[in-house]
């Protein structure tokens, strides 16, 4: 990936949050690398090399920064100018293809050789797929050390590390120092046990009022809580169930996540799913100027700075979510996603008003799904997408492009183009999906036609995901100003 030296220099220089995470900047005389925010003193230019992500400076032998943190960076949009290879191979990194699997396995995945997507690896960012993945572990490990009363072999089942003696010697390799060592001391110890705080950085800007009102309207009741400020919901971590609190940090570009139950194991997933459901690892920046330069689009980017795509904890939950929602309004598929809940979710007690796990895909697919007061074909319809989930998970785990996507969950009873592109969006975190049939897309741009949407839609690749939450944040508000129910 080439990084253009005199506009990083330009960055690092402004310590601009905007460019926190997109590239880093090692310093050749002490060793360490740095985020474009370091508040330390700053380098001579000619002192200095750039790198596209963590782990290809960590690689060329730098280490982090103890004073910028750089593992507390928000996630690196390193596949912007990449080949779409490369993006979704560091996708699927990110939901971690490469814990428990081989780079051969992930390179089959992507239908290329293990020796081509290494060399892509190298050639674009730096830094091979293992590397990326390792240092991605450490860096949350670092995290967890330094948040949690966690000990240090529960901090490596935590992070991914299948036994202690790798996650000591990554941890070496990465920061120089052992995980002791990098325990700190004192008030920054105090956390209370069985809870677990975390910080989860992002960059700015970040609508999080919006960001909480798409999802106050569609929260499940029973499963998940939102006032005018924070995010709560149950969950099912390792046959127990644990409560999530996320809301805007005090201080920094960043949400505080807090995790009550729930076992070590299961905080990396967590973690993961967290940081899909939120965006945080949207590149404001880059989507703003792809939508911008649009007519159309250009006021409605300009007004709302920071709008992400909301997305969702679990992609089957969002599922059965979107097929409920077919043909009614917000509020009524709400109030169906309650009924659902209740009568099927295995009660629990995971914090206020958290009464409920949502029903699993076994269990949906034994019920009867018509007692909510469904219609029968409807009803058969997440009864049989239920079965095929459960007999067969990876129906819903990611493909190698945007289509296949599209096109494996168009087979599934129940599901067409609308549906499978909102749940690729909100569910796989697809930034370039896009349901052109849906009314209030159209309606928020005159009342187009499906067809001619879809035209249009072509100069917004490949952000048409956040084209059509701004399409939607529009609708929204003339349906608000008009007394009329939302359709999306």
């Amino acid at each position: 990936m080439h990084l253009d030296e005199d506009l990083c220099y330009r960055a690092m220089r402004s310590r601009d949050a905007r460019f926190d995470g997109r590239f880093f900047t090692a310093v050749l005389t002490t060793g360490v690398y740095c985020r474009p925010i370091c508040p330390a003193r700053q380098p001579l230019r000619r002192n200095v090399r750039y790198f596209a992500c963590a782990a290809a400076a960590e690689e060329a032998g730098f280490r982090p920064c103890r004073r910028c943190r750089p593992e507390a960076a928000p996630g690196t949009p390193a596949w912007v100018g990449t080949p779409a290879t490369v993006a979704r191979a560091l996708r699927l990194i990110e939901r971690g293809a490469l814990d428990r699997a081989s780079v051969d396995f992930l390179a089959a995945r992507l239908g290329i050789g293990a020796r081509h997507l290494r060399r892509l690896f190298l050639k674009h960012l730096g830094a091979a797929p293992k590397a990326i993945a390792s240092s991605r572990r450490a860096h949350f490990a670092r995290g967890l050390l330094d948040r949690t009363t966690l000990d240090c072999a529960e901090v490596a089942i935590a992070s991914g590390f299948h036994s202690v003696r790798r996650f000591n010697q990554a941890l070496k390799a990465v920061f120089g120092r052992t995980p002791t060592q990098l325990r700190p001391g004192g008030e920054r110890r105090r956390i209370t046990e069985g809870v677990t705080v975390l910080q989860l950085g992002f960059r700015p800007p970040f609508d999080w009022r919006s960001m909480l009102a798409f999802l106050s309207a569609r929260a499940i009741p029973g499963v998940e809580q939102v006032d005018e400020s924070t995010y709560r919901r149950s969950v099912a971590s390792d046959g127990g169930v644990a409560g999530l609190e996320i809301k805007l940090a005090d201080a920094g570009h960043a949400l505080e996540l807090k995790v009550s139950g729930g076992k070590p194991s299961q905080l990396l997933e967590l973690v993961r799913r967290v940081r899909r459901q939120f965006d945080l690892d949207a590149d404001p920046l880059a989507i703003a100027s792809g939508l911008g330069s649009s007519k159309s689009l250009a006021a409605l980017v300009s007004s709302r700075p920071g709008l992400r795509v909301p997305g969702a904890f679990d992609p089957f939950e969002l599922l059965v979510r979107a097929i409920l929602g077919q043909q009614i309004s917000v509020a009524a598929a709400t109030t169906l996603s309650g009924r659902l809940a209740l009568r099927f979710g295995t009660p629990c007690h995971s914090g206020p008003g958290l009464t409920r796990l949502f029903p699993s895909a076994a269990v949906l697919a034994k019920v009867d799904v018509a007692q909510i007061g469904l219609p029968r074909a409807r009803a058969r319809s997440i009864s049989q997408v239920a079965a095929a989930v459960a007999a067969s998970p990876q129906v819903l785990e990611p493909e190698e492009s945007l289509e296949e996507l599209i096109d494996k969950l168009c087979r599934l009873p129940g599901v067409g183009p609308w549906t499978a592109h909102y749940v690729a969006m909100r569910g796989f975190s697809e930034p370039d999906a896009f349901p052109g049939a849906d009314l209030g897309l159209r309606r928020a741009l005159g009342d187009v036609s499906a067809t001619e949407l879809e035209a249009m839609s072509q100069s917004w690749r490949p952000w048409r995901a956040y084209a059509a939450m701004h399409l939607w944040a529009q609708d929204f508000e003339e349906a608000r100003s008009g007394n009329r129910a939302v359709a999306s």
